[in-house]
């Protein structure tokens, strides 16, 4: 039987309430999805985020606190995604599903690369599911944005774009708040461009790597919520970090 507090929690939240009042783990997972994509990179994708869910659902300080967004660029316009549903309002805290019931969408490649639009979308969103945590009377942790690209911004017209250092001075004051930490990742034949646009995006947390290494960001959250529960300083996610993304071996197998 639900008490009076469970039944003050937003119905589309029921389903992600874990045993207790564990701390909830936001994260949005910011996918590249454009033309260059096509093909190998996006069958590769599809394929370790499958393996990822499947990881997920194997640990368990994991599967019932983290909660899951994922937000998708490519063809002309930036979606949501709630599991396997696209969202009409992309930044709907009803995006996050708990990560023992994440089931993601089958993506498609094609379209232009909407990275600025994609990176303030994901800003909107993080923000919305503090509220959203907040009312319901759950913690968090601070929230993890993953964006993994192979491209540089464009517009919708597919032209390439300095627009993404108008959101550059948006994203360091967010973080230097600590509303949530960005990480930047290159994959696949990124340019040196596209490079320097990670590294102004996410100067801490940007690398370069190959495929789509889920399971090791995966890892990475592991440890990375637990030195937030036990209130480590920043430098240790610096360290978290570049441990990970160091093991280039194992990232290029992911």
């Amino acid at each position: 039987m639900h008490d009076e507090r469970s039944r003050s929690v937003p119905l589309y939240y029921d389903d992600i309430v874990p045993d207790g009042n564990a701390q909830r783990q936001p994260l949005v997972l910011c996918l590249d999805t454009s033309m260059s994509m096509a093909d190998a990179p996006i069958t590769m994708l599809n394929g370790a985020l499958q393996e990822w869910v499947r990881d997920l659902s194997t640990d368990v300080n994991l599967a019932h606190s983290v909660e899951v967004a994922l937000i998708t660029f490519g063809g002309r316009e930036v979606c949501a995604w709630r599991g396997a549903t696209v969202l009409p309002d992309a930044a709907d805290p009803d995006a996050f599903v708990a990560a023992h019931s994440f089931r993601p969408p089958l993506l498609q490649a094609g379209g232009v690369t909407l990275m600025t639009e994609a990176l303030r979308t994901a800003v909107r969103l993080v923000a919305a599911r503090k509220s959203a945590l907040r009312q319901a009377g759950h913690l968090y942790y601070r929230p993890q944005i993953c964006l993994i690209t192979d491209g540089q911004p464009t517009t919708r017209e597919g032209h390439l774009t300095d627009d993404w250092r108008g959101v550059v001075p948006l994203l360091a004051e967010q973080q230097r708040r600590k509303k949530f930490r960005l990480f930047a990742i290159g994959v696949g034949g990124i340019t040196p461009h596209g490079e320097e646009v990670l590294r102004a995006i996410a100067p801490k947390y940007y690398a370069r790597l190959q495929g789509f290494p889920f399971r090791q960001v995966l890892q990475m959250m592991s440890a990375s919520a637990g030195a937030q529960d036990k209130g480590d300083g920043e430098e240790i996610y610096e360290k978290i970090f570049a441990r990970f993304t160091s093991q280039r071996s194992a990232w290029n197998n992911g």
